[in-house]
C-alpha cells in the first residue's frame, strides 16, 4: 500500500478509480485457495499489523517464497528548464505492480522558470508489497516507471508536457546495506539517486527539464504467514493474522478420562468446525452482497459517465463540425485570395517586363538620337570649318594678288619715274612715244588696279555673305537642335513619369541630369558660337573700317581673353582635355586671334 509523508493526491477521474477497483478485484484470489497452488501474481499489498480479523475479512493466498518489500521514491526537485516560458507543473505516475493502479501526483502545483531549481512538495511515497525476488527483478527490468509532467492552467485544460523514464532495475545493482527490522530481524536496504530528463510528449524528442530523485528498496525477508486478510475499510488496508488468531478460546482439558466423542476437546473442535463453516457462509454471502452492490454502483456510475461522455462527444462533434465548416470556408477564401494573388503577381511581373523592355527601347532610342544629333553637329561644324577655310584661302590668294599688283604698280611707277628722268635729255619725239607707251601702260595698270579693287570689294562682299550664311546656318542648326532637345526633353519627362511608377527614380534622375548637362553644354556652345560670330563680324567690320583700329585691337584683346578664360574653365572641370573637339576649337580660335592681332600690329 502506498503511503506518503502526506496523503497522496488521487486523480478525480472515475475511470481511474474503476480501473483500480477492477485491478484489485482481478488480483484477489479465492479465499479458499491453498497457498502452494497460487501462480506468480503481481505484488500483493501487505502490512505487519496485528489487528484481529473481522467477520468480513477476505483471504489472499501468498506463495511460500514471497518476500515482504518496501519500495519508496522521493521526487526531490526539477531544474534546468529548457522551454522559453514558465510552467506551473505537477508530476504524476502509477505502477500497478506495487498493488494500486491509481495515479499518484505531487500537490500543489509549482511554478518553474529558467535557471531555477524547485523542490517538489508531497513528493515522497512508499509502497509495501509482497512478491518473489525473481518476479521483482523481472518486472523492474521490463517495465520502467513513467513520470508524467503536467502543466496546470486555470483557464484551460491540463497539458501533458513530457515524460521521464526511470529504470527501476538500477536500484537492484546498487550496494546493499544491512539493518535490523522492528522485530529484530536482519533486513537489507538499497538506495539509488540520479537525474533524468523529461522528453517532450509531442513533436520532436527535445529535453524539457531535468528531474532529480531518490529511490529506496527494503527487503524484510520471507513472509512467515500463508494467508493475508484484506479488510473492507475505505483505505484498503490489510492485516496479517495467523490462522488461530480469530478462534474462540478453547476449554481447558479435563483430567478425567472419558470417551473420545464425549471429551471436551472433541466437542470444542466440533463446535469450532461448525462455527468456521457458519462464518464462511456468512462471509461468502456478505462478500457477494458487497460485490453486487459495488458492481451495481459501478454500472450506474459507468452509465452516467457514459451518458455524460456521449453528450460531451455530441457537443464537441457539433462544435468541430461548425469549426470544420468555418475552416473549409476560410480555406476556400484563402485559395481564392491565393489564386487572385498569383494572377496579380503574374500580371505585375508581365507589366514589369513590358516596362523594362519599353524603358530599354526608349533608352536605346534616346541614345541613338543623341548620338545622331552629336554626329550631325560635328558634321555641320566640319562643313562650316571647311567653308571658312576655303574662304580664308580665297581671301589670302586675292590679298596676295592685290599685293603683287601693288608691288608691280610701284615698280612700274618707279621705272616710269626713272624713265622720265632718263628721257628728260632725249629728243621730244622719242619722249612722246615713251610717254604714250607709258600712258598705255598706266591705263592698263589702272585697269588692273580697278579690277583688283573690284575683286577686293567683291571678296569683301563674299566674305560678308559667307559670314551671314554661316550665322544663318548656325542659327538654323541651333533652332533645330533646340527643337530636337525640346522634343527629347518631353520624351524624357514622359519616361521620368513612367520610371517613377516603376520605382526607378534614381536611374531617371541620373539620366535627366546627364541630359540637363548636355543641354547646358549645348546652350553654352550656342552662346559661345554666337559670341564668336559677333566677334568675327566685329573683326570683319574692323578690317573694312580702317579708322577704328584702336577699337578693333581692344575687341581682339577682350575676345582673346574671353576665349582663354573659357578654355581654362573647361579644363579645370576635369571633364575635357586637349584632345576634345571643343578645346581644340578654342585653341584654334585663340591662335587665329593672336595671328590677327599680330597682323594688325
Amino acid at each position: 500500500m502506498p503511503h506518503n509523508q502526506s496523503p497522496p493526491t488521487k486523480d478525480d477521474a472515475t475511470e481511474s478509480e474503476v480501473e483500480s477497483l477492477q485491478y484489485d478485484k482481478d488480483t484477489k484470489p479465492n479465499p479458499k485457495a491453498i497457498s502452494s497452488s497460487v501462480p506468480a501474481l503481481p505484488a500483493q499489498p501487505v502490512t505487519a499489523s496485528s489487528a484481529p480479523e473481522t467477520a468480513s475479512g477476505q483471504k489472499i493466498a501468498v506463495p511460500a517464497t514471497s518476500h515482504h518489500f518496501c519500495f519508496s521514491i522521493d521526487l526531490r526537485s526539477i531544474h534546468d528548464l529548457e522551454v522559453g516560458f514558465p510552467i506551473n507543473c505537477i508530476l504524476r505516475y502509477s505502477y500497478p505492480f506495487f498493488g494500486s493502479a491509481a495515479p499518484i501526483m505531487t500537490n500543489p502545483p509549482v511554478e518553474v522558470r529558467k535557471n531555477m531549481e524547485v523542490f517538489l512538495p508531497q513528493s515522497y511515497c512508499a509502497f509495501d508489497f509482497a512478491t518473489m525476488p525473481h518476479q521483482l527483478q523481472d518486472t523492474f527490468l521490463r517495465i520502467p516507471l513513467l513520470i508524467e509532467l503536467w502543466h496546470k492552467d486555470k483557464m484551460s485544460k491540463d497539458l501533458l508536457l513530457g515524460i521521464a523514464r526511470i529504470q527501476l532495475s538500477n536500484i537492484l545493482s546498487s550496494e546493499k546495506t544491512r539493518f535490523l527490522g522492528s522485530n529484530g530481524e536482519q533486513c537489507w536496504r538499497q538506495t539509488y539517486s540520479e537525474s533524468v530528463p523529461f522528453i517532450a510528449a509531442q513533436g520532436s524528442n527535445n529535453r524539457i527539464i531535468n528531474l532529480s530523485y531518490t529511490m529506496t528498496l527494503e527487503d524484510y525477508g520471507i513472509l512467515k504467514t500463508r494467508e493475508i486478510f484484506v479488510s473492507d475499510s475505505s483505505q484498503g488496508l490489510t492485516a496479517v493474522q495467523q490462522n488461530s488468531s480469530c478462534l474462540p478460546p478453547a476449554p481447558c482439558p479435563s483430567e478425567v478420562q472419558t470417551e473420545p466423542r464425549e471429551t471436551l476437546e472433541y466437542k470444542a473442535a466440533l463446535e469450532l468446525e461448525m462455527w468456521k463453516e457458519r462464518q464462511e457462509d456468512i462471509f461468502e454471502n456478505q462478500l457477494k452482497q458487497k460485490e453486487l452492490a459495488h458492481m451495481q454502483a459501478l454500472a450506474e456510475e459507468w452509465k452516467k459517465r457514459d451518458r455524460e461522455r456521449e453528450s460531451l462527444v455530441k457537443k464537441k462533434v457539433a462544435e468541430y463540425t461548425l469549426l470544420e465548416g468555418k475552416l473549409q470556408k476560410t480555406l476556400i477564401d484563402l485559395e481564392k485570395r491565393e489564386h487572385q494573388l498569383a494572377i496579380t503577381e503574374s500580371e505585375l511581373q508581365r507589366e514589369r517586363r513590358e516596362l523594362k523592355s519599353e524603358r530599354e527601347q526608349n533608352l536605346q532610342e534616346l541614345q541613338n538620337s543623341i548620338r545622331r544629333a552629336k554626329e550631325d553637329c560635328v558634321h555641320q561644324v566640319e562643313l562650316e570649318r571647311l567653308k571658312i577655310k576655303q574662304l580664308e584661302e580665297d581671301k589670302h590668294r586675292l590679298q596676295q594678288q592685290l599685293n603683287d599688283a601693288e608691288n608691280k604698280y610701284k615698280i612700274l611707277e618707279k621705272e616710269f619715274q626713272q624713265f622720265k628722268d632718263q628721257q628728260s635729255n632725249k629728243p621730244e619725239i622719242r619722249l612722246q612715244s615713251e610717254i604714250n607707251l607709258l600712258t598705255l601702260e598706266k591705263v592698263e595698270l589702272e585697269r588692273k588696279l580697278e579690277s583688283a579693287t573690284k575683286s577686293k570689294l567683291h571678296y569683301k562682299q563674299q566674305w560678308g555673305r559667307a559670314l551671314k550664311e554661316l550665322a544663318r546656318l548656325k542659327q538654323r542648326e541651333q533652332e533645330s537642335q533646340m527643337a530636337r532637345l525640346k522634343k527629347q526633353q518631353e520624351e524624357l519627362e514622359q519616361m521620368r513619369l513612367r520610371y517613377l511608377a516603376s520605382e526607378e527614380k534614381d536611374t531617371v534622375k541620373t539620366e535627366r541630369q546627364e541630359l540637363l548637362d548636355i543641354r547646358n553644354e549645348l546652350n553654352r556652345l550656342r552662346q559661345q558660337e554666337q559670341k564668336q560670330c559677333q566677334d568675327s563680324r566685329e573683326i570683319a567690320s574692323g578690317k573694312v573700317d580702317g579708322p577704328h583700329g584702336d577699337a578693333l585691337e581692344e575687341g581682339l584683346d577682350d575676345y582673346l581673353t574671353r576665349l582663354i578664360e573659357e578654355r581654362d574653365t573647361l579644363m579645370r572641370t576635369g571633364v575635357y582635355n586637349h584632345e576634345d573637339r571643343i578645346i581644340s576649337e578654342l585653341d584654334r580660335q585663340i591662335r587665329e586671334v593672336l595671328a590677327k592681332s599680330n597682323t594688325s600690329n
